[in-house]
């Protein structure tokens, strides 16, 4: 077997330049995979003791200082030995295994924060410009009332589980070339609560908490789009152990309207103009997100043609001002003519011009004329 150290930083699959969060990380992702007690990897002892050696020295500031200076050779005349850890660090380790979060102080078992809730709505695009306060039912888990969330019906009591001694987890140390390490799991006896009901409660069987169907009302903004959600703080799944309610995330879907098509805070619609109404020009009511409208179309309007009326479209979410609304012009040909209004229609293709389709002048045609 070669006797070539391998470069720390290698060992942990880290860049030179990581910083002491992902040093950390990177040891505990190595250790779950390396520890002999999980890994049945040939070789995995040695392999794990470098990565624990790697971490020894990347994650002091005055050891890393000098293996990035003079690399192994720097430890090797130090007060460094690479068989002899800190073993304060197998906090670190311990929490790769079973996580930072379950202990409080004493290592009993703590409050927990519920879970969150999601939940859906589906309103109309109107509402959606408007804003509005919408009921949105779903099903959440709560406190027990009869318990209290204790887990124990009313005028008994508990008592401390004899099996983890009121912990909650059982503990298994078994050791190594490296020292002592712990195992740990929730103690059967108890669920992990650390405590054993003599008489669990009727309405949660001892859990401390009941699911029920509730209706929570969420003001839905101006404005908002479809598919975006609302956070309401403390509505969601009660902790255990007393331990503060999780949020709801509440999901808006805006119904398709076929009126109009949206897009961004602008709205979309078309409207229909008969050949005729095109020609000579005429007042048409149109459907805006603020009721009906009437608009002017003059005489010569073509198909195509897009009206823009500015402020009558979407709000702008939690800003000021709003989209426009854009009428797109669809001009309407005959498709079934009479004799006579073939014939109609004949005479006045005899009596029009190129005169009669030229565009109007724009902007710059108009300018040049002046110049003229």
């Amino acid at each position: 077997m070669s006797t070539t150290k391998r470069d720390y930083y290698e060992l942990l699959g880290i860049a030179r330049s990581a910083d002491d969060a992902e040093i950390k990380r990177a040891f505990r992702r190595k250790a779950r995979e390396l520890h002999p007690d999980v890994s049945d990897a040939p070789e995995a002892e040695i392999r794990f003791r470098e990565v624990v050696e790697a971490y020894e020295v990347l994650s002091k500031s005055e050891t890393r200082e000098l293996y990035d200076r003079f690399g192994h050779a720097g430890l090797s005349g130090g007060s460094f030995n690479a068989s002899q850890f800190d073993f304060g660090s197998l906090t670190d380790l311990f929490s790769a295994f079973f996580g930072d979060d379950l202990f409080g102080s004493g290592g009993r078992p703590r409050r927990a924060r519920g879970q969150d809730v999601a939940a859906e709505i589906e309103i109309e695009l109107v509402d959606a410009a408007t804003g509005v306060t919408r009921d949105v039912p779903y099903e959440v888990v709560v406190t027990c009332e009869r318990c209290a969330g204790e887990g124990a019906e009313p005028g008994t009591g508990t008592s401390t589980c004899e099996a983890c001694g009121g912990i909650g987890r059982l503990q298994q140390v078994s050791r190594s070339v490296l020292g002592e390490f712990v195992r740990s799991q929730a103690c059967p006896d108890c669920g992990g609560t650390g405590r054993l009901i003599e008489s669990p409660c009727t309405d949660c069987g001892g859990a401390g908490r009941t699911v029920e169907l509730k209706s929570l009302p969420v003001e839905i903004p101006a404005g908002i789009h479809d598919g975006q959600r609302i956070r309401v703080s403390g509505a969601g799944h009660a902790g255990s152990l007393g331990g503060p309610a999780g949020d709801v995330y509440v999901r808006v879907r805006v119904k398709r309207d076929e009126r109009f098509v949206r897009e961004g805070d602008d709205v979309y619609s078309t409207i229909d103009l008969t050949i005729v109404e095109a020609a000579l020009g005429a007042t048409r009511t149109i459907e805006t997100l603020g009721g009906e409208l009437a608009l002017d179309f003059e005489a010569g309007t073509q198909a195509g043609q897009v009206r823009v009326l500015s402020g009558r479209g979407m709000p702008v979410l939690q800003g000021f001002g709003r989209g426009a609304h854009r009428v797109l012009v669809n001009v309407l040909v005959p498709r079934r003519l009479s004799d006579e209004q073939r014939a109609l229609l004949e005479e006045f293709g005899r009596l029009t011009g190129e005169e009669n389709y030229r565009p109007d002048e724009g902007f710059f045609d108009k300018l040049k004329s002046a110049f003229r």
